[in-house]
């Protein structure tokens, strides 16, 4: 027979809770990085990824299981690409280089936003804060500046089929562009592989922190700020109330 009281008493819920928190900001940060590519397509056109039943804030139809993986692990990661026809933009490289910075830009904005409500109610009065359901909204708040800063700073490395290939191949000539388009998903697996060894860890590392500082101070947050942020988006990995 299960003794149920020795079952739970046995797990990490905190453990539980932190990764449930995490996995929620890493769906809200990819939802809306991918819609964003969507709306920014269709702005230009392209019908394709609303054929597609992409531009919907239903994560599911977003999630690329190996990219969800490395943002709870790795703090960066990608979501399943939204289906893009260049044929649909008038000038197609000009068109596919908007589509692509849609979704890092879309991504800051997002953080931008999570780290002014964290401000907001961090600034409120301590009897207000001082209680489980705002810590746990706190630290969804940091989750979703941290994950979204990451997946935006990511998607800017000029390594197809990230975003800042797209942008970095609009400069190049036509023939020279299709070409590399070919071998794309190629090259995707050198990036999984330089990501789970930890490549890029460090150099994204120092912007994500850079950046976050940055948001911080736009939010008034001061000088401690991006500690705050970073020590809420892991707060019950350390913390037992």
């Amino acid at each position: 027979m299960v003794h149920w009281g020795d079952f739970f008493s046995g797990l990490d819920l905190y453990g539980l809770l932190d990764l449930l928190i995490s996995a929620v900001a890493a769906l809200i940060c990819i939802t809306f990085h991918e819609l964003s590519h969507g709306l920014a397509a269709y702005k230009l056109g392209d019908p394709t990824a609303k054929n597609a039943g992409r531009l919907t804030l239903n994560p599911i139809r977003h999630i690329d299981i190996v990219g969800l993986l490395m943002m709870l692990v790795a703090r960066v990661g990608w979501a399943k690409p939204v289906p893009v026809d260049m044929r649909y933009f008038k000038d197609p490289k000009r068109g596919m280089a908007i589509t692509a910075l849609a979704g890092p830009a879309s991504n800051f904005v997002l953080a931008f936003l999570a780290v002014a409500v964290w401000s907001l109610i961090y600034h409120l009065p301590s009897s207000l804060v001082d209680h489980m359901p705002v810590y746990i909204l706190l630290s969804l708040l940091a989750n979703i500046a941290v994950l979204s800063v990451g997946l935006g700073l990511f998607n800017l490395i000029p390594l197809p089929p990230l975003d800042g290939s797209k942008v970095l191949f609009a400069l190049l000539p036509q023939r020279v562009y299709y070409t590399i388009l070919r071998y794309e998903r190629y090259v995707m697996v050198l990036v999984v592989v330089l990501t789970a060894s930890g490549v890029f860890s460090k150099p994204l590392g120092w912007l994500m922190e850079h950046t976050l500082d940055l948001l911080c101070h736009l939010c008034a947050l001061g000088e401690m700020g991006v500690e705050l942020i970073f020590l809420f988006s892991q707060l019950f990995q350390f913390v037992r109330f």
